[in-house]
């Protein structure tokens, strides 16, 4: 296997405050390699915008990267500058916002934000013709992203369109300007069930066709299961348990996977829907050691006693927990561990 076309390491993320500075990611690692679909879940508020704003360098102005490495295609993200960070965001990596309303400016045509994204980010060389070809390849997009009389959408403000027609828009405008990275950030927030499996299917025909390395930040399980090859799962600022998708729901292993699984209702109606009681701790204090045990329902003496650090359990499959600390290499059975 080639290396990862996107690698996180050791990711450490605050936010300046009145009250002091949130300590919100805690030594976050993800990588992903080519034409790789990873999904990443966990509660609102767990980091994982923070992650993906992070890597494009929109932080806002609040929020310090206080050590870690991000890598893309092997160049260092965070020591970027000028013309190299243009074309990062550019034709490198392309970030669908949860929020079509606020990602789209709404006094100006579709159109001109579209051909503006395709001009700047480097795809079309030199400037014969450069509006045409923009404006050719802004249309594609749309039709491509299934959106019905392409050339009125362009002539469109963002006001005039749906919910479902603006996320569309936002999908085809990242779409037309990479061909490697898509980062999806809770693409069907807002959207009914209906408009939310389109654009599901949507975004997953797209990067199929084209080959494209995805990152789908999503809260359902179900959507993770479907659309992804490999889980992350996230804790207040921590990667908690990493495995194949199948796999992560066949034997989930951490506690706050576990409880994330008995908080889906099953359509059956069988068995008894319970969540996970309490919630994430203050980031401005966050508990010693392992950053679940205030909620965890099995946490021993040694969970506030260091950060559990990921073990590979099974090949692929890893879990950050003192309780699986032992048993590197094979897979516990629940009986066994502690």
């Amino acid at each position: 296997m080639k290396g990862p076309i996107l690698s996180i390491k050791d990711l450490h993320v605050g936010y300046r405050v009145y009250g002091g500075r949130l300590k919100v990611l805690n030594g976050v690692n993800i990588d992903v390699y080519p034409g790789e679909k990873i999904g990443l879940v966990g509660e609102s508020g767990c980091g994982k915008t923070t992650t993906m704003r992070t890597v494009l360098r929109v932080l806002p102005r609040q929020g310090v990267v206080d050590r870690g490495e991000v890598f893309f295609r092997g160049k260092d993200v965070l020591s970027m500058k000028g013309k190299e960070l243009q074309a990062l965001r550019g034709m490198g990596l392309s970030m669908i916002f949860q929020d079509p309303t606020a990602a789209l400016n709404p006094v100006f045509t579709v159109g001109v934000q579209m051909k503006d994204a395709i001009k700047y980010s480097g795809l079309i060389k030199g400037e014969k013709e450069r509006d045409r070809k923009a404006r050719e390849l802004a249309v594609k997009a749309l039709e491509d992203c299934a959106l019905p009389d392409a050339e009125r959408i362009m002539n469109s403000y963002p006001f005039q369109l749906s919910g479902g027609m603006r996320q569309r828009v936002c999908i085809a405008m990242a779409l037309a300007t990479t061909e490697s990275f898509l980062i999806a950030d809770e693409p069907t927030t807002n959207l009914d069930v209906t408009i939310q499996d389109q654009v599901l299917r949507l975004i997953h025909n797209l990067v199929e066709k084209k080959g494209t390395s995805l990152i789908l930040i999503t809260h359902s399980l179900g959507v993770a299961r479907e659309m992804t090859d490999r889980i992350y799962v996230m804790y207040a600022g921590n990667i908690v348990e990493v495995a194949p998708a199948d796999r992560l729901f066949d034997n989930p292993c951490h506690p706050y996977t576990q409880g994330l699984l008995r908080s889906v209702p099953k359509l059956s109606g069988e068995g008894k829907m319970k969540g996970i009681e309490g919630r994430i701790s203050s980031y401005l204090n966050p508990p010693a050691g392992c950053r679940f045990s205030p909620r965890c329902e099995k946490k021993g003496e040694n969970c506030q006693q260091g950060k559990p650090v990921l073990v590979e359990i099974e090949d692929g499959h890893f879990v950050a927990c003192h309780r699986y600390s032992s048993y590197q290499g094979k897979v516990p059975n629940e009986k066994e561990v502690i």
